[in-house]
């Protein structure tokens, strides 16, 4: 199974059964990821050694307006994508084996997680995984120890306050808080 397979699969799946070949490539990709990351976080790097170091970990081209500060953390890495004017801030932890997506302009703060998979409830599938997407929309801003879980979806201009515990769809122009988060005021765009 090839890189692109594993995406695939991961995006499509419902439940990956410990022990699968799914789940043998997942642990595969992590140990390509703890290479990579390893040497992002042990040493400085040029803004363009950035770039390079990281179309690498994610396995596709990342724009050069793409900043991040390390250290930065995934136990997959290839299925992550990020637009342009993206800015990660230093300890972020990314689960990204259910897909992460990152809009234009997205700005996220110290140590935010975001957590694309979940375990099942019963004891006996315990270590089966259920992989769910986190799509974050254009120009948002999460605030320092936000964490977002799995499937949920942040529309466009949101802000999540700093500690939020997201576990459910974020509307677009919307700031949540809390845990678990919740609406408590709405941006005014039109001004």
């Amino acid at each position: 199974m090839d890189k692109n397979e594993f995406i695939e699969k991961m995006n499509t799946a419902n439940r990956v059964s410990a022990g699968s070949p799914l789940h043998l490539k997942m642990h595969e990709l992590s140990q390509s990821a703890q290479k990579t990351t390893a040497e992002i976080n042990n040493g400085y790097h040029t803004p363009e050694e950035m770039i390079k170091l990281f179309s690498e970990l994610f396995g596709k081209k990342v724009d050069k307006s793409f900043c991040v500060f390390p250290p930065f953390y995934t136990d997959c890495g290839k299925n992550i994508t990020v637009g342009k004017n993206v800015f990660i801030n230093s300890g972020c932890c990314f689960q990204d084996q259910g897909g992460i997506e990152i809009g234009d302009g997205t700005l996220i703060g110290h140590q935010v997680v975001l957590a694309t998979l979940n375990h099942d409830l019963d004891p006996k599938h315990r270590a089966d995984l259920l992989p769910k997407p986190i799509k974050i929309g254009k120009n948002v801003w999460i605030g320092s120890h936000a964490t977002i879980l799995s499937g949920v979806t942040v529309g466009d201009n949101a802000v999540i306050a700093a500690g939020a515990v997201v576990n459910k769809n974020v509307p677009k122009n919307a700031v949540v808080g809390g845990v678990p988060a919740r609406v408590i005021k709405y941006i005014d765009t039109e001004k």
